[in-house]
Parts: structure tokens; sequence; C-alpha cells
């Protein structure tokens, strides 16, 4: 039994140094292709924040994207249409992209902690529009809460709002969090997880098309990279919690907001998130029809007006 074991033990350990291996070289190969220096490193509460910027002058905008991507997800989509007359900021949240993790980085608070350093170094002493996709939407209402003195108006895009009530986790998510198995499995997640994601994009998009190349464009590569993945499950394995947590807070929001919600979103359910978000506090509510779980892509002209409305309106709820 004592070789049974023994032969089990060296078998698991060759594979499992081929995996490090193996990811050691994906995430060279993805990172050389979606470099880090294209950011702007921020010291913030004693680590990292990496933001994308674009525009120079102009009152701040800050977008804060979804789980499984990071900052580049706004860079060609909705950062041109705003870069002439706003300072975009597109900041990869804790142990995406290139932000720094942290112990605690999974609770909202602390990456709308994070978020408000970005506006008090890059924006000091001015109100931002926040726009967040979806598990950044939430992030986006956290900041509204805890940091009003720099929210200026929200724009959500598809937000998760409410804890669910269960279901919609994938069990990939809930073994890489673990702590023991979790950095164990992730070493094999850059073998096979990119195919298997690029073909899952068409349901996030669908019934709308998916964008040319919008597994590049967006760096959707760097998900795969072992740290950037499991603090992605993390994420994702904590929300209900915090949203349970932070929902009763929203009637204590006093800024505009403007939700933009696909009809046939089948990645969230709206009725569940935006529905109820309405019931407490006032909502601009935006229905697309034949749209799905990313409307800043098909619809980013009108999401780039609704920022636009918000940055100039000088009433305040």
């Amino acid at each position: 039994m004592k070789r049974v074991i023994g032969a089990a033990f060296i078998a698991i350990s060759v594979v499992g140094a081929g995996a490090c291996v193996s990811s050691a070289a994906y995430t060279s190969r993805v990172e050389a292709a979606n470099p880090g220096s294209d950011g702007q490193r921020l010291a913030i509460n004693g680590h990292d924040v990496n933001v994308l910027t674009a525009g120079t002058a102009g009152p701040p905008v800050l977008m804060i994207h979804g789980a499984s991507a990071n900052a580049r997800e706004f860079s060609w989509t909705l950062a041109p249409r705003l870069s002439g007359d706003y300072r975009v900021l597109m900041a990869d949240r804790p142990g995406h992209g290139y932000s720094q993790r942290f112990e605690g980085a999974d609770r909202l608070g602390a990456q709308a902690a994070q978020m408000a350093g970005v506006l008090d170094q890059l924006a000091p002493g001015e109100k931002a529009v926040i726009v967040g996709h979806s598990f950044g939407g939430a992030v986006a209402l956290r900041l509204a809460l805890d940091r009003p003195d720099r929210v200026k108006g929200l724009v959500l895009l598809a937000p998760v709002t409410h804890d669910w009530g269960g279901g919609g986790q994938a069990w990939y998510n809930g073994l890489s969090a673990r702590p023991l198995v979790g950095p164990v499995f992730t070493q094999i997640v850059p073998t096979v997880g990119p195919q298997q994601v690029k073909a899952g994009i068409t349901d996030v998009f669908s019934p709308a098309p998916v964008p040319d190349r919008y597994f590049e464009k967006s760096g959707i590569g760097l998900l795969f990279r072992p740290p950037a993945f499991r603090a992605n499950a993390q994420d994702v394995r904590g929300l209900r919690a915090e949203l349970a947590a932070q929902s009763p807070r929203y009637p204590e929001l006093e800024v505009p907001i403007v939700v933009f919600s696909g009809s046939l979103d089948t990645v969230i359910k709206p009725n569940l998130h935006v529905g109820q978000l309405k019931k407490q506090v006032p909502v601009d509510l935006v229905i697309l029809p034949n749209e799905g779980h990313m409307p800043h892509h098909a619809h980013g002209a009108d999401v780039a007006d609704a920022i636009r409305r918000l940055a100039t309106d000088t009433e305040s709820r």
C-alpha cells in the first residue's frame, strides 16, 4: 500500500510540475500580448492598482469591469467614444489584469476602496461618473455608498446587485476558490480554459453577435493565468453573501442612476437585480430589446450619451 501511495504521489507531482511549467509559459505569452506597461500603476492602500487611461481633459469617468474580464474591456468600446471630452479611467479590479490581489480582496468594500483610491489620486477633489459592468456594477454601487464624495452618477451595465438565491455558479469556480485544491487546479487552467471560454463567449453576447476579435481586444487571455483565475473564482464564490449584506443599504444612494439591461440576458436575471434595485431607489432603466449581457458593445453610443448626460448634469437627487 505504501508503494502504491508513493507511486501515486510521484505521478501527481510530475503532472503538477508539468502543469506549472506549461502555465508559466502561457503566462509569459499572454502578458507579452497584453503588456502591463499599457497601464499606470498606483499604490493604493498598500497595494498596486493598474489603470488604463484615455483622454487628457474634461470631467473624470471611472469604468469598472465585470467578472472574468479586465480594464481592456472598455479600452476599445466606450473609451474611444469619450476620450475627446473626458478623462476616462479604466481600472483593473484586485487580482485582475495587472492589479495586485490581497487578503480580503473578494469583499466589495475592499474593491470599492481601491477604486476610490484611483479617483483620489487621478481626479482629486472631483466627482466622477462611475460605469460598472456586471460584477463591476456591484462595486460601483458600493463605491457610491462608501464614498459619495467621489461619485456624480452611476451608469450600470447589466449589473449584479442582489443575492439571487443560488445557482449560476460554475463548478470550476468552486474548485478554484478552495484553499488547498485551488492553487493546484488552476495550474492546468491555461491548457484548456482559453478554448473553452472562446466557445462560451457566444452565450454571453447572445442574441447579439460577438464583435470581431473580442477575445484578443479585451485581453481575455489574462484571465487564465493561475492567480487571476483563482481571484476571479473567489470573487464570484463570495458575491451572493456580499450582495446580501450590501443591498439593504441602497436606499442611502443619492446620485442619479442609469441602468442598461438586455431583455434577453441569460447570464443574470434582470428582474432579480435591477428589478429589486428599482424598488429601493429611483433608476432610469433602459431596456434593450434583443440584447444579452454585453450592452456596451452594440449600444455603446447610447451608453456614452448617458455618461455625458450625467457628467454635465448640474442637478442632483
